[in-house]
């Protein structure tokens, strides 16, 4: 049997993250600390993350889920933006079946208002009241806890009464008016916030918006890796951005749709071929959930067509991150 292991090692300050499929020569290891990597230990997070202090041990509820150090993977799942009542229902009760037959967790995910489309003629979603309306209908429907991106401190409240997750854009992620915000609604309604990294933000930077939700008294938090610029039209993954995030005592989301996004022109472009590739080299890292956009007919999708997984092509490659993720929790 292929044994897949994630070794984080130290090469002078520079941490090297790195897949191994090793065929039998660990297979009787109980813990990666058994192994001496020539190269450091498994993981050794950087000085900077001295001024962390875990809660509860990475430990974040979602209704009846639980994310985090120890847990299965949190998938967050569905399409960009909310096209009509009729394509939400059919994704959700898609996913809905899924995660009954496969036994794991997904929460429901669709904007309302992709507020930052790169043209003015680009569709941005049928707007706030008629979005929570379909998430609300989901929710009744299938059980899946549902979530949605705010760009507007005046939409936490709200949201926050239909949703068990508000997420907050990256390009907004240091907006401290909009975080207050929603950590606030997020106490009012025992729920979560998911802050994403911003693309031009070291990992390091991101305890910043965690301090800023723990000072108003929430706790359950989650950050999200989605990529970093490199130069004017590619984002990169620096998988160094996983633990160093853990450090901060929040459990970590991998975003891999919009970390394949290839920036420029009219709209956006992307890469959804390299989903599968770059997600099970996240989850081999240490992540705890992964968001992951999904349609039926992606290339006909209004917004993130060229990133989204084909919905009939997306079973195979949850099964994929599940047994990763139970082999990398079989190492600690």
């Amino acid at each position: 049997m292929l044994h897949p292991i994630a070794a984080v090692a130290r090469v002078g300050m520079t941490a090297v993250c790195r897949v191994d499929t090793l065929r039998g020569v660990y297979g009787g290891i109980k813990s990666l600390s058994e192994v001496a990597f020539p190269c450091g230990s498994w993981i050794r997070p950087p000085d900077v993350c001295s001024e962390s202090h875990a809660v509860s041990r990475n430990l974040v509820s979602i209704g009846n889920y639980k994310v985090g150090d120890g847990q299965p993977l949190l998938f967050i799942l569905g399409p960009c933006v909310m096209e009509s009542e009729s394509l939400v229902l059919s994704i959700a009760d898609r996913l809905a079946e899924l995660r009954d037959r496969l036994r794991i967790q997904i929460v429901f995910k669709s904007s309302f208002d992709k507020a930052n489309r790169t043209s003015v003629d680009s569709y941005r979603g049928p707007g706030m009241d008629e979005g929570l309306r379909m998430l609300d209908l989901v929710r009744q429907k299938t059980g899946l806890p549902t979530t949605t991106d705010i760009h507007e401190a005046a939409q936490a409240v709200p949201c926050a009464q239909v949703c068990s997750i508000l997420q907050i854009p990256a390009f907004l992620a240091r907006q401290t008016d909009l975080i207050v915000a929603a950590a606030d609604a997020a106490v009012a309604n025992n729920i979560c916030v998911n802050v994403k990294k911003p693309q031009f933000v070291a990992p390091e930077d991101t305890i910043h918006a965690v301090k800023k939700c723990r000072a108003r008294g929430l706790n359950s938090i989650m950050l999200s890796e989605r990529g970093s610029t490199f130069g004017y039209g590619r984002l990169v993954n620096d998988f160094r951005c996983v633990p160093i995030m853990k450090s901060f005592g929040v459990p970590v989301v991998y975003d891999a749709t919009h970390s394949v996004q290839l920036p420029g022109g009219a709209t956006t472009g992307g890469q959804r071929e390299m989903v599968p590739v770059l997600s099970r080299a996240a989850v081999a890292v240490g992540c705890d959930a992964v968001f992951m956009e999904t349609h039926p007919d992606p290339d006909k999708a209004f917004s993130d067509g060229p990133n989204m997984v084909v919905l009939d092509q997306l079973e195979t490659l949850l099964k994929q991150l599940t047994v990763l993720r139970e082999t990398i929790l079989s190492f600690e």
